[in-house]
């Protein structure tokens, strides 16, 4: 279609939407079948990796070919979306897929518990991201108001001086957050791996259909190499695709925040969201639990720092200074989240719950503005 029909970028872009929701299963069952030979919290930690390389290459291609080189939201200018789809990535898993998680599981069992080392771990974990996110934004925030255009005699600090101040704080803020994601993947392969192990291995003993999945045939391990490769290079393509035609979906309607907040995660996660599920309605809620924090946290911790130093060394200026709109949302969800994971126990009606909220964050993302660029990533020369 990109080749054939050029002059129709609406079905290009819905096309390549589509197509990537397979892609990525495949690329997260390879992922999957891989993550199965090695031990469990390793194979988690490589499955949720692979899980969320779909994510890393859309961030990664979307800053590439940001081009706006000033303060305006006008043609190239990709770092609205880019920061939409962060936080978007985030609230998807936090809200969507724990959401649906909970209300499936609570489905064939009124109650389901889950071990309290995941959930307090994924919820420190949770906070500490959303506090490293949170600072550029509140920075600007509180500082903007005493900014001028101009630099005078008695008034030397100016907007020029506060995007920048703003870049270098994402900027720093970035690395030491990947700091953090590599001593949380430390923790989990090292320090607690007994821990961690028993657990999902006895999450693995209560899935209601185990005898089922042992039976079904396998990957090999070359069969799982070769899968990843191919679905990794469909998704880069699909991935340039969705980017190039960005510009003629949002020129056709669709809002910039409804685009990052919620198209964009929708496909990038179609596995894991389908993964986890699945082993919720299984009984294997604490797997789904991994599978739908531990994206959260990677996106949070590793994904968003990393396109941060990616455009650094791509000479664009992408920051972490969030619209206050998006800022509000990840921290609620945060605080909604960690409420219903504190007792330790989910049913349906903590799914439903969390399931409306996602509705209602796309209802108002869709009729949000256009950011003003200028209030939500600094604009400087990118």
């Amino acid at each position: 279609m990109h080749f054939a029909f050029p002059g129709n970028p609406i079905a290009v872009f819905t096309l390549s939407y589509i197509a990537m929701v397979p892609v990525a299963n495949l690329l997260g069952f390879a992922g999957q079948e891989y993550a199965r030979k090695m031990p469990k919290v390793s194979g988690i930690l490589i499955e949720t990796a692979f899980g969320s390389i779909v994510e890393i290459i859309l961030f990664v291609i979307l800053i590439a070919k940001h081009t706006a080189s000033d303060g305006s939201s006008e043609h190239g200018n990709l770092i609205p979306v880019i920061q939409a789809a962060i936080l978007g990535s985030i609230l998807t898993n936090l809200l969507l897929c724990l959401g649906l998680c909970f209300f499936v599981g609570g489905l064939r069992q009124a109650r389901q518990k889950f071990h309290a080392s995941i959930s307090e771990v994924g919820s420190g974990l949770l906070l500490v991201a959303g506090f490293g996110l949170l600072i550029p934004s509140a920075y600007y925030s509180a500082l903007k108001a005493s900014a001028v255009q101009k630099a005078t005699e008695h008034h030397e600090f100016t907007e020029k001086i506060l995007q920048h101040n703003v870049l270098k704080i994402s900027q720093v803020t970035s690395i030491l957050l990947m700091i953090a994601f590599g001593i949380f993947i430390f923790y989990n392969a090292s320090s607690q791996h007994s821990i961690f192990d028993e657990v999902l291995e006895a999450d693995e003993h209560a899935d209601f259909d185990h005898h089922e999945d042992v039976a079904k045939p396998k990957f090999t391990f070359t069969e799982c190499i070769i899968a990843i490769i191919l679905s990794l290079a469909i998704v880069t393509m699909l991935a340039v695709f969705l980017v190039v035609r960005i510009e003629d979906v949002v020129e056709a309607g669709i809002p910039d925040q409804f685009l990052g907040l919620i198209m964009l995660p929708l496909v990038e996660k179609a596995a894991e969201h389908l993964t986890a599920v699945d082993e919720a309605w299984d009984g294997q809620i604490n797997f789904a639990l991994f599978h739908c924090i531990g994206p959260s946290i990677q996106t949070a911790l590793f994904n968003a720092p990393l396109v941060v130093v990616v455009g650094w060394a791509l000479g664009k200026d992408m920051d972490l200074n969030f619209e206050i709109f998006m800022i509000v949302l990840l921290v609620l969800s945060i605080v909604v989240v960690g409420n219903f994971l504190r007792d330790g126990e989910s049913n349906y009606l903590e799914g439903s719950l969390l399931v409306i909220v996602y509705i209602i964050v796309a209802v108002a993302s869709w009729y949000y503005p256009n950011p003003d660029v200028a209030t939500s990533n600094g604009g400087l020369d990118g």
